[in-house]
């Protein structure tokens, strides 16, 4: 039967079904922890039960396809059907329904050499209660749920509670690391959510890996004053000395071949007719490469110390958040490049600035690969997102591909 099967207009139809039924004018709405995303979850499910294929939720929320194999080692295939508030039609979902025509294909072919699995990972987004990548969080072991057992949504619901309303208790959730037996290779298809395919004019690229952040809070402390009778040369301008740092940090970025971005900006006191006295601003810094980030961030550091001090004013940094790069596997990025330049003639490698449930998997040792397929405008997160028909029909036949190489790998020991 082979080839014949894939059917990657069937997928297109799919992400519009699934469109009409959990979106509206301000576009997906399908966020973790909702009665959408469980309208969503059914419907999906529908569509398993006319596989051959065991379905199971496990202990954080994710739900697991397995199409039995002649073996137990296991290819992966990942995505994840939540979205943000007034999300796009193919963030998350795309994955998961072009993994589902993948698991069509291979299920009529009979029992595959190496067993086939299909997750949708639960709260990718972290939308409701801003904690990103939950439930592959907890299948890597890398979740602490203590560190989230106090987050609230903005309507004060805690998060335990809603996740009680799942039947996902949150102090089980790290049992979900049980679905580690077996997976030998992890395959996710995502859209880019970026510029870089489309000014390339290339419908699909492989991604080498998730940048490494480094997140941190920036307080300028300098004194407020007179506005009117405070003379230039007397000022201690704490937003003058943040001011300096966020256009020298794009510098940083630029040299090291990173990014690097201000995203917040708090003045106090704050009014039209005062010097400031204290500014307060974040800074997130990214690279694929550990070493080039360490340097950013040393750069950016003593950068702030130097225009302190010019402004006669001190600063002092707090960390947020961090993550070091996560490389995937080269073995599979070859795959993935030879998969897209079958189906595309023409392959490049990027890096993903976003993090997905692709970076929790390779921290838990698996090896892992993620295909990306144009998006237009680069724009993601938005109802506007989109991606060009006949992308997201290569798309599909591009994950067909890889999957089965990462089969034929697997089965021969990968």
């Amino acid at each position: 039967m082979g080839m014949a099967t894939l059917n990657p207009q069937r997928t297109i139809a799919e992400l519009k079904e699934l469109r009409a039924l959990t979106g509206d004018a301000d576009g997906a709405q399908r966020v973790a922890w909702t009665d959408t995303w469980a309208t969503a979850r059914a419907w999906y499910r529908a569509k398993l039960a006319e596989l051959p294929v065991q379905v199971e939720t496990d202990e954080a929320g994710n739900i697991w396809a397995t199409l039995r194999g002649a073996t137990e080692r296991a290819v992966l295939i990942g995505g994840h059907l939540d979205s943000v508030p007034n999300g796009g039609w193919l963030d998350g979902c795309l994955n998961v329904l072009a993994g589902l025509e993948v698991l069509r294909r291979v299920a009529a072919e009979g029992v595959p050499p190496v067993t086939l699995r299909l997750v949708d990972w639960a709260d990718e987004e972290g939308a409701r209660f801003g904690r990103s990548l939950l439930g592959s969080s907890a299948f890597s072991g890398t979740l602490d749920p203590e560190s989230v057992a106090a987050l609230t949504d903005r309507d004060g619901t805690p998060l335990p509670e809603a996740l009680a309303a799942h039947g996902v208790a949150l102090h089980g959730m790290l049992a979900a690391q049980r679905q580690q037996a077996g997976a030998a290779a992890y395959l996710e298809l995502h859209i880019e959510q970026g510029p870089v395919l489309e000014s390339m004019g290339l419908p699909l690229g492989v991604v080498i890996g998730t940048f490494g952040v480094e997140r941190h809070r920036i307080t300028f402390s300098g004194q407020a004053a007179h506005a009117g009778s405070t003379p230039m040369d007397k000022r201690r301008d704490a937003f003058g000395a943040a001011a300096r740092l966020g256009l020298e940090i794009r510098e940083i970025a630029k040299r090291h071949g990173g990014v690097c971005t201000v995203g917040s900006c708090i003045t106090r006191p704050g009014i039209v007719t005062a010097v400031v006295g204290e500014c307060i601003v974040t800074l997130d810094q990214r690279h694929m490469d550990a070493g080039e980030l360490a340097a950013m961030l040393h750069e950016a550091q003593e950068a702030s110390a130097r225009f302190a001090a010019e402004e006669g004013c001190t600063v002092a940094w707090e960390p947020i958040w961090k993550i070091h790069p996560i490389p995937f596997h080269p073995e599979l990025i070859a795959m993935g490049e030879a998969a897209i330049r079958e189906v595309a003639g023409t392959a490049h490698r990027l890096p993903s600035g976003p993090l997905h449930d692709a970076a929790e998997v390779a921290r838990a040792g698996i090896p892992t690969v993620m295909l990306f397929v144009q998006s237009l405008r680069g724009i993601s997160h938005n109802k506007i997102e989109d991606t060009l028909e006949e992308h997201i029909a290569l798309s599909v036949e591009a994950l067909d591909r890889l999957t089965s190489s990462a089969m034929a790998w697997v089965q021969g020991g990968g």
